[in-house]
């Protein structure tokens, strides 16, 4: 497809070896469009976090994959962390928690975009105004532990953007965060994503949380991808009786989606 930012032919992901080998992802058929908002909806276990990591070039050495995964949407291979923005489900465990917040959102910038320190700095301060940080300036000199979960998912979304990637992925990064948070931190993705053009890829377990704002959604159960397609089509229409069943859970399907002008 010409306007694929990343293309998955047949792909595949194993973990372990011979009969201990437990298959994650099941040949795999899927295009990520340029610019595109893109929700990967499964249960635990599904495959859908496999396939972020696998994006991202964060599978462990010992996976072994099969099939093809092409960047046409790359003038050059792919180089995570650069060209990619990742942010994981618990923000906690991401961040670290003996440096404050500054210096962890400047180290990322320093790193992929050749920053001074002091342009780091006023970089890291600029991107946690992006991310509506309350008090920017003093965020900076936090750490961790003395923000909140969703401040701190904020952070983790600054250092996500912070080499201006082209592909931001967010794995279950609104899962550990009350309603009322979900839906300020979906709203913050919506407008990163629009302003900077950047292609989303939103994990979730739960499809009326996505179906709000993205473009497309795929479905997986047991590793296998089930269904495909504009977000509208598969909610009035669903293919697979997996995915009618998701969309019969959710009564939050009928309300008015969390972005105004979002998808419908």
């Amino acid at each position: 497809m010409s306007d694929a930012f990343c293309s998955l032919q047949k792909f595949s992901v194993v973990y372990g070896r011979g009969r201990n080998g437990t298959t994650a992802l099941d040949s795999v058929d899927l295009d990520l469009i340029i610019g595109e908002r893109l929700a990967i909806i499964g249960e635990s276990g599904s495959g859908k976090s496999t396939l972020a990591r696998a994006l991202a070039g964060l599978l462990p050495e010992e996976a072994k994959v099969e099939g093809e995964m092409l960047w046409p949407g790359l003038r050059h291979p792919p180089r995570p962390g650069r060209d990619f923005g990742f942010v994981f489900q618990d923000p906690g465990s991401s961040l670290n928690p003996v440096l404050r917040i500054g210096e962890q959102i400047a180290e990322a910038a320093r790193r992929h975009l050749g920053l001074s320190w002091k342009q780091a700095y006023a970089k890291a301060e600029e991107l946690l105004e992006r991310v509506r940080m309350p008090q920017p300036d003093r965020a900076m000199r936090a750490f961790a532990h003395q923000l909140s979960g969703g401040q701190r998912q904020r952070v983790a979304i600054a250092a996500a953007i912070a080499a201006k990637p082209a592909l931001l992925i967010a794995d279950e990064a609104t899962s550990a965060l009350d309603v009322v948070v979900q839906a300020e931190i979906i709203r913050l993705l919506d407008g990163l994503v629009r302003e900077d053009g950047m292609t989303l890829v939103f994990i979730t377990h739960d499809i009326a949380l996505a179906s709000g704002f993205v473009d497309r959604l795929a479905v997986f159960r047991n590793a296998k991808l089930v269904e495909k397609g504009l977000a509208r089509s598969v909610l009035s229409a669903p293919k697979s009786d997996y995915t009618a069943d998701l969309i019969a859970s959710h009564r939050d399907l009928l309300t008015p989606p969390l972005i105004a002008g979002a998808p419908s």
